[in-house]
């Protein structure tokens, strides 16, 4: 995800995690996830390989690490509190998203792609889910003033979850093609309006 970082010191930070990434995607693509080492990323990337962990804690975080989720939970942290908790969360989706360029959006589908094609990636990616819900569920209690691990924030949560993996047709992507967009859109605003079954629903 394209970012604009404040000062020099944050800017070679970013400069630096792009160029990690960018070499670690391109040997994933060239020989294989499992071929690659941190060792063999770093020398690419001009890094040491204590520099690599401090960016990424482990090799499945290069491709794991989701950029678009600190800024979409911000964004939905950032409505109004009149906003119920599900409109929230759709507003700070198309916050996010709708200004994804179309370079980053190739991005973002290239590392999908590359985590639904290895095996202990995809595992992992499921775990993911699980601690998507607890994110999305700390936000909700949060704008509500309701008391942390509360339980209706937490089935609100898995709710959101759930409608946006139903959404996208590969199934383990919350966005993988623009359809899909349109689809989890579409999925939210059923959500907030009852899950209505059948015509009349929301298009």
């Amino acid at each position: 995800m394209t970012s604009t970082p404040t000062g020099l010191r944050e800017r070679k930070k970013a400069k630096t995690r792009a160029a990690i990434r960018e070499h670690a995607m391109r040997l994933f693509e060239e020989q294989g996830y499992a071929a690659t080492t941190v060792d063999q990323i770093a020398e690419a990337a001009d890094v040491s390989p204590s520099t690599f962990f401090r960016y990424f804690p482990t090799k499945e975080d290069v491709v794991l690490t989701d950029d678009y989720d600190p800024p979409m939970i911000a964004a939905v942290k950032a409505q109004p509190p009149e906003v119920g908790p599900i409109e929230a969360i759709r507003r700070g989706i198309h916050a996010v998203f709708d200004q994804v360029s179309a370079e980053d959006w190739a991005q973002e589908q290239r590392r999908q792609r590359l985590f639904m094609s290895v095996p202990e990636l995809r595992g992992r990616a499921l775990h993911q889910v699980v601690e998507s819900i607890d994110m999305l569920a700390d936000v909700v209690t949060d704008r509500a003033g309701l008391p942390a691990g509360d339980f209706g924030a937490r089935v609100v949560a898995g709710a959101v979850i759930g409608a946006c993996l139903a959404a996208a047709r590969q199934g383990m992507t919350m966005v993988y093609e623009i359809a899909d967009f349109e689809q989890l859109d579409r999925a939210l605003r059923l959500l907030e309006a009852g899950l209505p079954l059948g015509p009349g629903g929301p298009e």
